[in-house]
């Protein structure tokens, strides 16, 4: 229990391996343990690679993309993949919208109290969430992962709050993921340099910029081949001749955006800003990253 703990939340399989990725690569060869909450089995999700797109898998998407999810978390080092239980909700008024078992759609406070027995077990010094702002890509999954934490992370550590769900226990920072624009633009500008059509097109430049929210980059140019392997672990979501993900190679991306970048949305703790370690300011063990 004198090791670093990190708690990430994401709807569904591959979020976790386009969303802080390298962060979680990085914590793991430092010596934290990470655990990773799904709250979906993304069974809305296209079959992305033409090479796979095939009846037989999509017969049986669901049960495809969780062994895809239990590769790259290996890859990544999460030390335990947590399922919050629920359904991929699909598209904003599609039929999966609207089945009763999908996650947009399931009591806030059962989804909640789901959540915080998660954390109350794991006992994480920092949770890693979706942003408040999504007005960029407003999928009904994503937006309801941020509408469960934000409470979960305020019932956790108190005992007056599903007292059934285990002893309470309080985390001390909470992030929200950000894919800021300077790392568009950086990324961007590097296939131009390189003579390669960029993937980036205009409307990633129009979309609502949250860089002014920044708070803290970590540094993972060291992670990107893990990146990269555990986007390719999700066979059936990522075509393996992409340009949006494989258009550079790993260290030509790494020198261009070496970081990932996060919203430190609240503390508990003592820290200051900007920050490079979601860790900084907690006191774990006998030290105080």
């Amino acid at each position: 229990m004198d090791q670093p703990r990190l708690l990430t939340v994401h709807a569904h399989p591959d979020d976790e391996s386009s969303k802080g990725a390298g962060t979680v690569a990085r914590y793991r060869d430092e010596g934290a343990r990470s655990v990773l909450v799904c709250c979906t089995g993304g069974e809305e999700g296209d079959i992305l690679n033409p090479a796979l797109d095939a009846a037989a898998i999509r017969d049986q998407i669901a049960e495809v993309r969780r062994a895809e999810l239990a590769r790259a978390a290996a890859i990544l080092g999460y030390a335990e993949v947590h399922y919050l239980g629920y359904r991929d909700s699909g598209m904003p008024d599609s039929e999966a919208n609207a089945h009763p078992d999908c996650f947009a759609v399931a009591p806030l406070d059962e989804a909640v109290e789901r959540l915080v027995r998660i954390i109350r077990a794991e006992r994480p010094h920092v949770i890693v969430t979706y942003p408040d702002d999504q007005s960029g890509y407003q999928h009904p999954d994503h937006l309801r992962v941020h509408e469960i934490t934000i409470p979960a992370w305020e019932a956790a550590g108190d005992p007056d709050a599903f007292p059934g769900a285990g002893e309470p226990w309080t985390p001390l920072k909470l992030y929200y993921s950000s894919w800021s624009r300077a790392r568009v633009e950086a990324l961007h500008e590097a296939h131009l340099r390189l003579d390669l059509e960029s993937p980036y097109a205009e409307h990633f430049f129009s979309r609502p910029s949250m860089d002014h929210r920044i708070t803290t980059k970590v540094d993972v140019a060291k992670w990107f081949e893990q990146r990269f392997d555990a986007l390719r672990a999700h066979a059936t979501q990522v075509d393996p001749t992409s340009p949006f993900w494989f258009g550079l190679p790993p260290e030509v991306a790494a020198e261009a955006y070496p970081w990932e970048d996060y919203i430190l949305a609240d503390a508990r703790v003592t820290t200051s800003l900007p920050e490079d370690d979601l860790f900084a300011g907690v006191a774990i063990g006998q030290g105080v990253r």
